[in-house]
């Protein structure tokens, strides 16, 4: 097909390297004249179009008597050419963001280790180790909370055992996320930190089978498993953890609604850290239960919380969380409005239904895969989020959905567009 023959509803692909044309995607169903005019003015000479996502057929060449010499290259427009450096830019961009959410993985990955190594020696030295625990915090406030790009990023997906040092890393790093929202002191972020970490250290005393089932526990399995917060508490006692790192040990799986364990108490009842580790420590459970087979994705995740069981949570915190994670939480699956399948890669606070993804197209290679702001394509929007397990192989190897759940939270982006 000739740029002669473009017309709108047709569904076009471009076979031309990404960074060389100012579309968003190497294939797409024009739909403006403005469209029409830059495909033309790429200079390329045959374009390949897909009959059944077309809604018109191309526009048919009127024969000519005469060939007549090739056209002289039309002069460079002026908006293409804008589009093209907007488009580098935003590569760029996208190159930088990638450095620093590998650092930011570096640093998770790191302060996994540490936290390995504190739980092996915290009963041998349970006062150095106190003393690391407050720096690994200390540290997280540095690595995850304090980069002007790259707020939080929390990588799970690793192997050898070590999902308790992940889910607490998870909690602790969500836990601050959302004080520092809330606005509350350091002194308390410090507090909700090292509880955090720490809270499921009462699973120590519990067998393994028990501790992290793989199996429906029957009714004595879960009352032992329940013992875990009284026994963390004594654990924490011996060692000299500070009251409030005591009381987020002992509520945090207690429910506003009273539902929770192990003395059932009630909204202001539980203590205000313990209240936002409950949520959080909630959520990733949801989302990266022992048994990975019943694990919800994140959109799964907050819709279930919000919708069914809201009255279990503090009001504001959830709210704050949501804000925060978006209404498609990193790590989503999603299928676009253009039949795109992507990935949400961070969130965008002030416009929760517009993050940002990384766009699965074969023609694109893995390493640079297409990044979209949203936002910046008013054209697009989600219209479903899927499971990974349901993605075909190929897409599933591209996206690479984690197993266990990415957070990503992008506060720069907050900031930057409420100044």
């Amino acid at each position: 097909m000739t740029p002669d023959q473009l017309c709108i509803g047709l569904f076009v692909h471009l076979d031309l390297p990404w960074f060389s044309h100012p579309f968003s995607f190497n294939s797409f169903k024009i739909r403006t004249p403005e469209q029409i005019k830059t495909l033309r003015e790429l200079g390329v000479r045959q374009f390949r179009y897909d009959p059944e996502r077309s809604d018109s057929q191309p526009r048919s060449n009127a024969p000519r008597p005469v060939e007549p010499p090739p056209p002289p290259p039309p002069p460079e427009d002026p908006a293409t050419s804008a589009g093209l450096a907007s488009k580098r830019a935003r590569i760029a961009r996208l190159a930088e963001r990638k450095r620093k959410v590998i650092e930011v993985e570096k640093a998770f990955v790191k302060a996994a280790g540490v936290m390995r190594n504190i739980s092996k020696n915290l009963f041998a030295r349970p006062k150095e180790c106190l003393e690391e625990v407050g720096e690994l915090v200390n540290q997280m406030v540095v690595a995850f909370l304090n980069q002007p790009e790259v707020a939080l990023h929390v990588m799970g997906e690793h192997p050898g055992g070590e999902e308790t040092y992940f889910h607490g890393l998870n909690t602790s790093i969500l836990a601050m996320m959302l004080a520092k929202e809330l606005g509350f002191e350091r002194a308390s972020s410090q507090a909700l930190g090292v509880g955090a970490l720490l809270h499921d250290i009462g699973l120590a005393d519990i067998p393994d089978r028990i501790a992290r089932p793989r199996h429906e526990l029957t009714a004595p399995e879960r009352h032992l498993r329940e013992l875990h917060c009284d026994y963390g508490v004594r654990i924490g006692r011996q060692i000299g953890l500070p009251e409030p790192v005591l009381r987020i040990i002992a509520q945090h799986h207690e429910l506003a609604d009273g539902s929770g364990y192990p003395k059932g108490l009630k909204g202001e009842q539980i203590d205000p850290l313990a209240r936002i580790v409950s949520l959080v420590n909630y959520y990733d459970n949801l989302c990266n239960p022992a048994d990975l087979a019943k694990a919800m994705t994140p959109h799964e995740a907050l819709s279930l919380m919000f919708a069914q069981r809201r009255a279990k949570f503090d009001a504001r915190t959830l709210q704050v969380m949501i804000r925060c994670l978006g209404v498609y939480p990193p790590g989503s699956v999603v299928r676009l409005s253009n039949d795109a399948l992507a990935l949400v890669s961070s969130v965008n606070p002030l416009r929760p239904l517009r993050p940002w993804v990384t766009v699965f197209d074969p023609q694109v290679p893995r390493d640079e895969a297409i990044m979209l702001d949203l936002e910046e394509e008013p054209d697009i929007n989600i219209a479903k989020a899927l499971r990974p397990i349901h993605l075909p192989p190929e897409v599933y190897e591209y996206l690479s959905p984690r197993k266990r759940v990415t957070y990503y939270f992008d506060a720069d982006a907050r900031q930057g567009r409420a100044a």
